[in-house]
């Protein structure tokens, strides 16, 4: 069955070097089994890849004469002539997985086809030993031992046996997501990371996400021509901080296409903001003859031959899919908004859901008035410039140099700002940044020595979290702690939180913890330290927002509070707490004769 290529096929194959690292070696064994018509499939790795790596399947399985050509270059069952590189209907097809893997390596191949009996090889370094008899295993098995023994310079490179194995578990769930019909498993260090049986692909999802996606998925379904696209986007509850949970196939192959990621976040539109990504799993059924994946060694890209009809029809798909969003948008308490069938949570800082002025129900009052916007934008603009740069000299003097607020009389505006009379005037103060700043540096002192104080909840509640994501939040948990978390871990996927920072908000501590946990995992680090981007965040986070109605005597605490701070002008990220209008201005502004 395995054939060598002919020399003017292997010119025309996009070959090169496919070893880059363990998830890399597991990609082309998956690959080899699910081309075998295997349908389960099993990983065994220990150290993270770094000593050991085994796939196990339950596919058709090898000959025994098969077996030495399967590990030299260009040696493959899959294609034999130039047409049929160009109908590609495997995952693998150029034949040189297995040569390149066993050049690196210890590598063992045990395999049965089908009623025949068993047979071992045995490679170290690219040189192959004899075949030797081996019991049936109904399948094939690859082991792998001592990665990159003999290149040094490539082991030296590979990452820490944690960061390899998160590689692995996303490579092992790329094919489990492309293929919900098949059995996959994956074991580390002899603790099962994952073990899904055959299901929908709804169901697959659930168990290798998230439990709580199948609640927030919106199907796709669209037949055009020759075209099938199928799959699911998440609603806005999916959306995260940190691009990760976009997966896209063609043929059941994943894939990386920029232009068509963007077909998807086009028809999203304004439901998201700049730098937020939603979920989404699509698949694309096409002719093979319609895509070319011989490209790029790694075979992650691909090129259409219309990528732009391709593009209109998802993107189309797409927004169809998304027309039912409204109805599962989660819940919004403000009173504002009280419409039928629409959930708002979250969303009042969306470009979608920001209010814009009636101009219809204030025409009375312009009509008597006379007044005209445009009129008014350049004084106001003026006047936020220079209010700003007085904030900035604000920041350079010392606290009891600048003068004491008069909390007695204290007042909310649109349940955003805090206006406050001094004697030279009035002052303005942001209640979300300024609750901002008195967290940062509660959090920055909590690192340093005691930790900040906690409330009990009194029904703790449990999260499940991907795999990836628990064992990142498993990396900041100490500081998570620190700042007044009190959290247990339930199983493998779920933390139970049991406390929370006595500042924060019962009830919001889920949709914090995640996004704390989606900007850590960005890695757009604009802090000095880790210590102060993990303060800010969840600083921005847990604070009172705008929006948040404050009675007198807490309107009174947080000014207080504010003034005990280091820097209480300008939040973590630099922008003005405080706004200071002098009583010449407000004279001038009422155009009140001077002295």
């Amino acid at each position: 069955m395995i054939k060598a290529l002919s020399e003017d096929l292997r010119n025309k194959i996009a070959a090169g070097e496919v070893v880059e690292n363990p998830a890399s070696v597991v990609k082309e064994l998956i690959e080899n089994s699910i081309d075998a018509n295997a349908n389960d499939i099993s990983v065994i790795v220990e150290k993270g890849g770094h000593q050991l790596i085994q796939v196990r399947d339950n596919g058709d399985g090898i000959m025994r004469d098969d077996l030495p050509l399967s590990i030299l270059r260009f040696n493959t069952s899959k294609i034999n002539n130039l047409n049929d590189l160009y109908n590609i209907e495997t995952l693998g097809f150029r034949g040189e997985a297995l040569s390149s893997i066993a050049s690196v390596c210890d590598l063992q191949v045990i395999s049965n086809n089908k009623e025949y009996d068993g047979y071992k090889l045995n490679v170290t370094g690219g040189i192959s030993k004899d075949v030797q008899p081996h019991a049936k295993i109904g399948g094939t098995e690859v082991t792998i031992q001592n990665l990159f023994f003999n290149t040094p310079v490539r082991k030296k490179f590979l990452k820490t046996p944690r960061t390899e194995l998160r590689k692995i578990i996303e490579v092992v769930r790329r094919y489990g997501l492309a293929f919900p019909d098949k059995v996959f498993r994956i074991i580390s260090d002899n603790r099962t990371i994952f073990h899904v049986q055959r299901e929908n692909l709804e169901d697959r999802i659930n168990n290798l996400m998230d439990p709580t996606y199948s609640s927030n998925l919106l199907p796709v379904n669209l037949v055009k021509e020759d075209y099938i696209f199928s799959g699911f986007i998440g609603n806005l509850n999916l959306i995260r901080k940190r691009p990760g949970e976009q997966y896209l196939f063609v043929n059941n192959r994943f894939i990386k296409d920029k232009l068509i990621n963007k077909a998807v976040y086009n028809a999203y539109e304004s439901l998201i903001k700049r730098g937020e990504y939603p979920f989404f799993l699509i698949n694309i059924k096409m002719p093979p003859d319609q895509v070319d994946v011989n490209i790029h060694p790694m075979k992650t890209e691909v090129r259409f031959i219309d990528e732009w009809r391709v593009f209109s029809v998802l993107k189309a798909g797409i927004r169809d899919s998304l027309g039912t969003i409204l109805d599962t948008i989660p819940n919004f308490s403000n009173p504002a908004f009280k419409p039928q069938k629409m959930d708002l949570n979250g969303l009042n800082d969306r470009p979608l859901f920001k209010i814009e002025k009636n101009i219809k129900n204030q025409s009375v009052f312009q009509d008597s008035l006379d007044l005209k916007i445009s009129d008014m934008v350049t004084p106001v603009q003026k006047k936020l410039e220079r209010a700003k740069t007085y904030v900035s000299k604000l920041a350079e003097i010392k606290t009891n140099q600048s003068e004491p607020i008069a909390t007695e009389n204290i007042w909310q505006i649109h349940r955003k700002y805090i206006l406050s009379e001094i004697n030279s005037g009035l002052v303005i103060i942001d209640q979300h940044v300024a609750h901002e700043r008195i967290l940062y540096e509660d959090a920055l002192k909590a690192f340093e020595s005691t930790s900040m104080s906690s409330q009990t909840v009194l029904f703790p509640e449990s999260i499940s979290f991907s795999l990836n994501d628990i064992d990142r939040l498993l990396d900041i948990l100490p500081y998570l702690e620190k700042i007044g978390f009190k959290m247990k871990k339930e199983s493998e996927t779920t933390i139970r939180i049991e406390a929370i920072p006595t500042d924060m908000a019962l009830g919001s501590e889920k949709v914090i913890i995640r996004e704390i946990l989606d900007n850590f995992s960005s890695q757009k680090k604009q802090y000095s330290s880790f210590q102060e981007d993990l303060a800010a965040m969840f600083s921005c986070k847990a604070a009172i927002k705008a929006g948040d109605s404050l009675t007198k005597q807490e309107m009174q605490e947080l000014v207080n509070r504010l003034f005990l701070t280091k820097h209480p002008y300008y939040c973590p990220h630099g922008r003005p707490i405080i706004i200071k209008m002098s009583i010449d201005e407000l004279d001038s502004r009422f155009e009140r004769p001077k002295g």
